[in-house]
């Protein structure tokens, strides 16, 4: 088991710090091919360069690439990156802002944007976009070159951000998030239909032992962090549904991983098997209408509907809600039009 993936992260841009524990049940493997297994983001040449230049230890000893990993080993990984310079490059990024004051702005991200500079991302982010919008955005600390971020939604998901303007806002909104008092409604379409129609799952999330790129669930608690979804069907579409999720708690992929487990996961969505047929007919032109179903919405079903927190100036509880985008508004016409004409 990972006990702690990542120890830390080192302000010595050149160096990446991990820390990992190899579950009891781990079989012998050779460690490169181990680390290639658990180190997201890592080439394996990068890898075994690490190794043979002692960066990579196991119980303290540095290892040799043909080692194999021992249940409960330790391994301590110190591997060189590029340094990338935290500042944000402008750029003129049309944004639509659905509300702003002299505080904080709440912004309707659209699908396929990615909400701040990464690893393959470096330009064409939200963030790019606020750094040309506005001026001297605030920055958590310890989190240089995301400058007025309170939290993020994926790429492929669209909907409603809260951007701080100032540092008091960034703080304050911070702390609603992690005392997870913040009101985010999302809408998905998701396979099938859930029984009871609305409910709530309590099951504990993490990244999946298999792949660290996947959040997983862990029924029996013994793993991951407590993640709470309740869900409440809008409209039930034969084969698929249109649900409401409300977050309690907010972890990496909580509503997609949380569906998959209750088998129901987001129409479209690659990542956690909504991409295949799960339920319907075994007519070619059933499954030709799916197909076209899924050029219309080329991407997991979910958006960020409703956003609500205290505001942290005027102290009062605000609220507001996003339009469906296009791709999503078309979706729900077509199942509404093949179920009744089918």
């Amino acid at each position: 088991m990972i006990e702690d993936e990542l120890l830390e992260e080192s302000d010595d841009i050149l160096f990446e710090h991990k820390k990992l524990v190899v579950d009891p049940g781990q079989s012998l493997i050779r460690i490169d091919k181990f680390l290639n297994d658990k180190l997201e983001g890592v080439t394996r040449s990068k890898i075994q360069n690490g190794i043979d230049a002692g960066f990579v230890k196991v119980n303290d000893k540095i290892v040799k690439s043909n080692y194999r990993v021992h249940p409960a080993d330790v391994i301590t990984i110190s591997l060189p990156k590029p340094p990338r310079d935290t500042d944000v490059v402008p750029e003129n990024i049309a944004l639509n802002i659905v509300y702003e004051d002299d505080y904080l702005l709440i912004i309707n991200k659209p699908p396929g944007m990615v909400v701040h500079p990464a690893y393959q991302n470096w330009s064409g982010t939200l963030v790019n976009a606020l750094a040309y919008h506005f001026q001297q955005l605030p920055t958590m600390p310890g989190n240089d070159g995301r400058p007025g971020l309170v939290h993020r939604i994926d790429k492929d998901t669209s909907g409603l951000l809260v951007i701080a303007k100032d540092e008091h806002t960034l703080t304050h909104l911070a702390k609603q998030f992690f005392d997870h008092s913040i009101e985010r409604k999302y809408w998905a379409i998701v396979w099938g239909e859930p029984q009871p129609e609305a409910g709530t799952i309590n099951v504990n999330l993490g990244r999946s032992l298999k792949d660290r790129r996947v959040t997983a669930a862990f029924p029996e608690g013994d793993f991951g962090r407590r993640a709470v979804t309740h869900y409440k069907t809008l409209k039930n579409l034969r084969y698929v549904s249109l649900i409401e999720c409300k977050l309690e708690t907010g972890r990496t992929h909580q509503i997609r991983a949380h569906m998959k487990h209750i088998g129901h996961p987001l129409f479209n969505d690659a990542t956690y098997g909504g991409d295949q047929v799960m339920k319907g007919t075994v007519f070619s032109k059933y499954k030709q209408f799916v197909d076209n179903c899924f050029e219309v919405m080329p991407r997991q079903a979910l958006h960020a509907k409703t956003l609500g927190f205290v505001h942290p100036h005027s102290g009062k509880f605000v609220q507001f809600e996003s339009e469906l985008p296009e791709d999503f508004v078309q979706l729900i016409d077509k199942w509404e039009h093949y179920v009744k004409y089918n």
